[in-house]
């Protein structure tokens, strides 16, 4: 069992295990959303701890009053960490008088869909054909996601503030 979770901000010491975690969840820290690159290891981020070893890592970033989570990952399964994460940045997103938190997944990701939106997040836009154009950016993205769904669309979701 996991111990209490603690977040902080990513630190420089954090910077290998964090572009690792980065590296083997999306397979660089290269990220596109909505037709932008972005280089989540040049982006703040979150850092989840438990019992003094990391685990969980959330990137972010914003731009005039908005707030756009970008990655969430949890070293420890259902154990409350990417739960602690996204409470933490909506502290930071409000301290940054952001009106929103939004992100987007990708069609296949039905567990994301389910646990985003068991925290509030409401479905508010569906970017048909989005992966494609994703590809153009950042072409190791898979034709085939989980389940063997075709990777296609882009679904936003957003936390109002």
């Amino acid at each position: 069992m996991a111990g209490q979770i603690v977040i902080r901000e990513r630190l420089p010491r954090d910077a290998d295990w964090s572009e690792g975690v980065l590296v083997e969840a999306w397979g660089s820290g290269r990220i596109v959303t909505r037709g932008r690159l972005h280089d989540a290891n040049r982006q703040p981020a979150l850092v989840a701890e438990s019992a003094g070893r990391p685990a969980g890592l959330l990137t972010y970033r914003t731009e005039g009053a908005e707030c756009e989570l970008l990655t969430l990952n949890s070293i420890l399964k259902r154990r409350g960490v990417a739960s602690a994460l996204i409470e933490r940045l909506v502290v930071v997103a409000r301290d940054a008088a952001c009106w929103r938190i939004w992100l987007v997944t990708s069609n296949d990701n039905t567990p994301a869909l389910r646990f985003y939106q068991r925290r509030g997040f409401r479905l508010v836009a569906i970017h048909r054909g989005a992966l494609a154009a994703a590809r153009a950016l950042k072409p190791g993205i898979s034709a085939v996601g989980i389940d063997g769904i075709p990777l296609c669309d882009e679904i936003e979701l957003e936390l109002l503030l």
